[in-house]
């Protein structure tokens, strides 16, 4: 098979009321058996999904006559006998495209966007081929535009700027790696380093775009200058944005990101300082981005090539995922859209986070980075007992090795020379080995730090986040959670009445034996209703026995319940005026200078 053929597809926004997208799969010179496959996850995003579910119909055609095109498993189709000599097979199909997320697809009348992963089947043994697609319009809609990092087609009449028209990849890889947004975007472009950047939203808003490019700009410059002088690995690159009521997401890709937010989370006109929103929402910009280089292209082993049809196990999410949640807030901080006493806080709330979670005693990040696919992705009401996040405590991690780092060499070597030594020998893709970071930091630095590394990932304890702070001139302070008794679960609210949502391993409702479901009815003979309960609780203190009735199910039972006094996992991180010689200077090494 010449590797010149392309496999080319179409992809229409053929009836937006139903939510459907209709695709046309072109190949050359077909073969009887020829396999085709639907990945079943999307990379970023660990868990397997089973994309194949939303192909509605498929149907099939070589040379103008109809062929028989069988399903073989979940997410495979093999091709019927075809002719000696056949020219030309087209597939035809529908894919259902309702999941508003920045991992699936999504079409209505308002704007359509999808990932490769849900939309273009792999034929089996073309993948290194070229790959093209034709990005059509709905029938009858004017004034929607195209997002999407992919580059337009040479040769092929191409796509105006962003149009609607052909664009192409050098092989399927490539292709699933672009998603694509459409609709009446707004857009605002700037540059870094020489790069064309652009911002595409989707959805009403009153966003400040000149503050926004500006914003997100200086945070992009921020994520390059620690790999150095040169430019971003990328020709251009794009954010794409939907905008909703209630929403928080976002998906990295080599090239752009795709991005979900509440429009509250923008910046609006005439807004003066930053909002705890927005600086949430640049944290978020600036995650996406950093993957460009972490994930996207230095990645683990096991990602070097994916496996799309099935899970693929790592241990390393914490580096990849942790030490990503880590930069992305740093880069802020760095590119001074936020204070150091701000970051700082956001450092403390991350650490609260995980504090508050009893899974951090029973899973390691390490452990979670590899039971990913089937526990991280899939939380139940027991999850706050049993994971811990390889997110935020894999950016303690990071953030546990880069004080370790600058203390010990005087701010010389910093996590920073590690990140740019995995840049250098794996920015190229060919995987980073399961236990090649011991030796990767102590080539980087000069120093090892095997010891509290293995403790810090393999192991379940805490890490002393006060000892290392301090010589950077940073009090931490472990507070208690308020004034109001522990009781030792998620509430919520399910009618009127109050609903254990989760129940916290060790915590009075754990030991009162109430399971997450149970309704809560009423509190020493009184009834109770939504949002009552936390108004009872302040009239009582830590070591007082409430007498509960409680329907589970449609059971009406009595238990007691002792209440625990108020946990100790808020963190309050302060600058001390009076710390040690050379803290000030090691803190301005790290968080730079404000």
């Amino acid at each position: 098979m010449s590797a010149l053929q392309p496999v080319r597809y179409t992809i229409t926004p053929a009836d937006p009321a139903a939510h459907l997208f209709e695709v046309t799969l072109e190949i050359d010179t077909p073969a009887s058996g020829q396999r085709f496959l639907l990945p079943a996850w999307i990379p970023g995003s660990y868990m397997v999904r089973e994309f194949a579910r939303n192909i509605v119909w498929l149907k099939g055609e070589c040379d103008g006559v109809a062929v028989k095109v069988d399903k073989a498993d979940k997410h495979t189709w093999v091709l019927g006998r075809v002719a000696a000599g056949a020219k030309v097979l087209r597939l035809t199909y529908a894919v259902y495209a309702w999941d508003l997320s920045v991992r699936c697809a999504h079409l209505d009348a308002t704007h359509g966007f999808f990932n490769g992963t849900q939309v273009f089947l792999r034929v089996e043994g073309r993948e290194q081929a070229p790959h093209r697609v034709r990005i059509d319009a709905p029938v009858g809609v004017r004034g929607w535009s195209v997002a999407t990092s992919l580059p337009e087609a040479a040769g092929r009449g191409g796509a105006k700027r962003k149009g609607f028209g052909w664009y192409e990849a050098p092989d399927y890889d490539a292709l699933i790696d672009h998603p694509v947004e459409m609709g009446a975007l707004s857009w605002v472009s700037f540059e870094v380093r020489g790069v064309s950047h652009d911002f595409a939203i989707n959805g009403r808003h009153d966003c400040d775009l000149a503050r926004l490019a500006a914003d997100v700009a200086r945070a992009c410059e921020a994520q390059c200058a620690l790999f150095g002088d040169a430019p971003p690995p990328f020709e251009r690159y794009v954010f794409m944005l939907t905008v909703v009521g209630d929403g928080y997401g976002g998906l990295e890709h080599r090239d752009s990101t795709a991005l979900l937010a509440s429009r509250n989370d923008l910046p609006f006109p005439g807004m003066k300082d930053a909002t705890e929103a927005y600086r949430g929402f640049l944290g978020l910009c600036s995650h996406e981005y950093f993957h460009a280089w972490n994930v996207k292209r230095i990645k683990p082993a096991a990602f070097a090539p994916y496996d799309l049809q099935q899970e693929n196990y790592t241990r390393l999410l914490w580096l990849f995922e942790g030490f990503t949640s880590y930069y992305d807030d740093l880069a802020l901080v760095r590119a001074g859209l936020v204070s150091h006493d701000e970051y700082l806080a956001l450092v403390a709330k991350t650490a609260g986070a995980v504090a508050r979670g009893a899974g951090r005693a029973v899973q390691s990040v390490a452990e979670s980075s590899f039971d990913a696919w089937i526990k991280y992705y899939r939380q139940d009401e027991n999850a706050p007992n049993a994971i811990v996040s390889y997110y935020a405590k894999g950016s303690l991690v990071a953030l546990a090795l880069d004080l370790t780092l600058r203390a010990k060499s005087a701010g010389r070597k910093s996590l920073d020379d590690v990140m740019r030594l995995l840049w250098a020998r794996h920015g190229a893709g060919d995987g980073v080995a399961e236990d090649a970071m011991p030796g990767i930091i102590r080539e980087a630095t000069g120093i090892d730090v095997t010891r509290l590394l293995r403790s810090a990932t393999e192991g379940v304890e805490d890490l002393p986040l006060e000892k290392l702070l301090k010589p950077f001139g940073v009090r931490a302070l472990w507070q208690a959670e308020g004034e109001v008794p522990y009781v030792g679960a998620k509430l919520a609210t399910e009618g009127e009445s109050v609903k254990f949502a989760q129940v916290f391993s060790g915590g009075p409702a754990h030991a009162a034996c109430i399971s997450a479901g149970d309704l809560l009815i009423a509190v020493d003979g009184l009834r109770v209703k939504a949002g009552g309960l936390e108004a009872r609780l302040t009239r009582h203190k830590a070591g007082d026995q409430l007498r509960l009735h409680l329907f589970r199910r449609d059971e009406l039972y009595e238990t007691s319940l002792t209440l625990a006094a108020p946990l100790t996992t808020t963190l309050k991180l302060s600058i001390e005026a009076k710390a040690a010689k050379g803290a000030a200077k090691l803190r301005q090494g790290w968080l730079g200078g404000n």
